[in-house]
C-alpha cells in the first residue's frame, strides 16, 4: 500500500458479524484548508462505529484523511462528506463522526455526524457500577 495521500478507503472483512461491538478511532492529525482564507484547519476527527460486514482499514483511513490537506472545505461540509465516504465504503450498521477543529479567530467548532442502518436497532446500554 502506498504512503500516498489518496481517496480509496479500504476494507477487510468484520470478523465478527454476529456481535454489535463499537469501534472507537481517534485522528489527530486531520487538516484542511479554509475555503475563505486560504489558512490552514486543524481538527482531531473521533469516528466510532459498530461495523456490518466490513470495516475500514487504518492506513488508508489514514492516506484518506491526508487527502483533504491541500482542499477548501466548510468544517461543517467536509465532516459530512467523510461520514458519507466511510459509510459507502463500509455501510456500516452504526456509525458516528465527531469533528472538532481548533480554534480560529476565538471560535471553536464541533460537527457531529451519524448514519444508521435502515432496521438496525441499538441494544440496551449496560451500566456496570462499582459498588
Amino acid at each position: 500500500m502506498s504512503s500516498q495521500a489518496s481517496k480509496t478507503l479500504e476494507v477487510f472483512d468484520n470478523p465478527n458479524r454476529a456481535r454489535d461491538y463499537v469501534i472507537q478511532i481517534e485522528l489527530p492529525e486531520f487538516t484542511c484548508l479554509c475555503p475563505k482564507t486560504g489558512q490552514p484547519d486543524f481538527a482531531t476527527l473521533h469516528l466510532e462505529y459498530i461495523a456490518n460486514k466490513d470495516c475500514v482499514e487504518l492506513k488508508s483511513l489514514k492516506m484518506y484523511v491526508w487527502s483533504f490537506r491541500d482542499e477548501g472545505a466548510f468544517h461543517e461540509a467536509v465532516t459530512n462528506q467523510i461520514l458519507e465516504d466511510l459509510v459507502a465504503a463500509t455501510n456500516p450498521r452504526f456509525m458516528r463522526l465527531k469533528a472538532i477543529f481548533n480554534v480560529r479567530g476565538g471560535v471553536y467548532t464541533t460537527v457531529i455526524a451519524e448514519h444508521q442502518q435502515s432496521g438496525w436497532q441499538p441494544k440496551p446500554s449496560v451500566d456496570l457500577k462499582h459498588i
